[in-house]
């Protein structure tokens, strides 16, 4: 991997952001972060892992469009979080989580459903019942697994979960769930066609 690196020892990779420009946009969107990997748009977090939007989390990941670890508050060494406050100190959540779904030829599918007319708008999780965004696609061709997976976490969450669980080989950024339109598309298609970075 080619890393960029921040004087807080951040760091983020070409790989997972597709281009040094997007990789160093989301390295200089941290503030007061340090020590984390392919995160943006965070404040005050240390060790984390592909967060945006996070706030005084401390080596926590994959958490998205969050504050404080998805409704966290003082949480560390947490994975996959939401609605906890001080979790180091809580007692085990009584509710289980969702399992998450596989969709096969999960990037085939994706770009199928957004190659349709009007089917693609990445300004809103969800439109209307034949218009989503990246995300929202993902949630939504899961079927009812997709939808509970969604209630229980978010949008977001939900779809790096069945995009891990489909593709482990790879690993989405929630940074291109704020794609353009344009970009989304662009990248959905490659991915379809299996064409490498």
């Amino acid at each position: 991997m080619t890393w960029l690196t921040d004087s807080n020892n951040n760091r983020c990779s070409l790989e997972c952001f597709g281009s040094r420009e997007a990789a160093q946009g989301a390295l200089d969107s941290l503030r007061d972060c340090h020590d984390c990997t392919n995160c943006s748009r965070c404040s005050d977090c240390s060790h984390c892992s592909y967060c945006t939007y996070c706030t005084y989390c401390s080596r926590c990941s994959r958490c998205s469009d969050c504050s404080r670890c998805s409704d966290c508050t003082g949480c560390s060494d947490c994975s996959d979080c939401s609605y906890c406050t001080d979790l180091k100190e809580a007692s085990p959540v009584s509710v289980s989580r969702p399992q998450i779904p596989v969709i096969e030829h999960l990037h085939q599918k994706v770009y199928a459903a957004v190659s349709q007319p009007d089917a693609l708008n990445m300004a809103d999780w969800h439109t209307c019942a034949t218009t989503h965004c990246r995300a929202g696609w993902v949630v939504t061709l899961a079927g009812e697994a997709g939808k509970a997976l969604e209630q229980f976490h978010d949008t977001a969450l939900a779809a790096m979960l069945i995009y891990d669980a489909s593709c482990p080989e790879y690993r989405i950024n929630p940074v291109r769930f704020h794609d353009s339109n344009e970009d989304a598309m662009a990248d959905m298609k490659r991915l379809a066609e299996g064409v490498e970075a």
